[in-house]
């Protein structure tokens, strides 16, 4: 399975290799050349640049783990990104760049040693724009024993043809599926077509990982999960896009309904506020009627969690 996966590596890589000379991986097309240190949106050159790479216990229960004694997720935070949401929690990463370059073999060594640590996946955190970076150093540590499931967390904002030559590469795909209205797409992240790249791109992980394997640790081993944050005063965009995941999804999919919004850094002023229990139960109340398999969703009656958000300039940045 590993020669397997090695192989569709190197394929990957042979596909996507001409993006190192004009960088068009996401939908911001910038055309840059990162073989000679351009950056375009993303503020990311030719290596990935990584802030922590850590066993993290907050992500969903299949993911992370439903306790310490689970290990966790062995997550790689990178920095940069193609998206920037003006609210985004990990702003210090995909906003300020807080982190360090890694070489390729640099960064396939922190797999290693995730795994070594007895994480239960690998989670890549914002990988889209370090793609081939990524690709190369995963090829280095498969070649020398990782065989931990793979997880693609990412914001979505992607092309379903690149994602297409992850095919046999991902194991787990956690994409983001944040606006489905091009206004609120375009205020809170500067990309109006935010919705037409991402609805493809969730349909092309689920053509790939169409169904959520949890194994026998109740931990996910394959398959996808679909994350919405609801956002304050902005319910029916939610379940405009709870509509389309009924409509275009397979019921053996999973869904992640968060809650956990809290408005820092660039946030316009109009949503400079928390959100009401009674906008998450709205949008919960309809996910409950999707029908999908798998349902996670944050505790009733609502609350804040302080802990869910991270100070990046910690060496642990999180509280959990």
């Amino acid at each position: 399975m590993l020669s397997k996966k090695i192989h569709k590596i190197d394929l990957a890589i042979d596909a996507l290799s001409l993006h190192e000379y004009e960088c068009r991986l996401c939908p911001r097309e910038c055309g840059v050349n990162r073989k000679k240190g351009e950056t375009g949106y993303c503020s990311t050159g030719y290596q990935a640049s990584v802030s922590h790479a850590l066993l993290h216990f907050g992500e969903e229960p299949v993911i992370s783990g439903k306790s310490k004694a689970k290990q966790g997720s062995g997550t790689v935070f990178f920095t940069g990104c193609s998206l920037k949401c003006k609210f985004c929690q990990n702003y210090q990463l995909s906003w300020l760049n807080k982190g360090n370059s890694v070489s390729d073999e640099e960064l396939a060594t922190m797999f290693l040693d995730l795994q070594s640590k007895g994480a239960l996946n690998l989670n890549l955190v914002t990988p889209s724009h370090v793609l081939l970076p990524v690709l190369k150093a995963l090829n280095i540590a498969y070649s020398q024993g990782l065989n931990l499931p793979l997880v693609y967390n990412s914001s979505a904002y992607e092309k379903s043809t690149v994602i297409k030559h992850l095919t046999g590469i991902v194991d787990i795909y956690l994409p983001d599926l944040k606006y489905y209205y091009s206004p609120l797409a375009k205020n809170l992240s500067n990309a109006p077509n935010y919705f037409k790249h991402a609805s493809q791109v969730v349909l092309e992980m689920s053509a790939q990982q169409p169904v959520l394997y949890i194994g026998k640790e109740n931990t996910a081993e394959k398959g996808l999960i679909l994350r919405h944050l609801v956002l304050p005063g902005q319910v029916e965009d939610s379940l405009k896009i709870l509509k389309w995941v009924k409509e275009k999804l397979p019921a053996s999919i999973g869904l992640s309904l968060m809650n956990q919004y809290s408005p820092c850094f660039k946030t316009p002023i109009e949503f400079n506020r928390t959100l009401t229990r009674q906008e998450y139960c709205r949008v919960l109340d309809y996910s409950k009627k999707i029908g999908l398999e798998y349902l996670f969703f944050q505790p009733e009656p609502f609350y804040q969690d302080e802990n869910l958000m991270p100070n990046f300039s910690n060496k642990k940045p999180f509280n959990f």
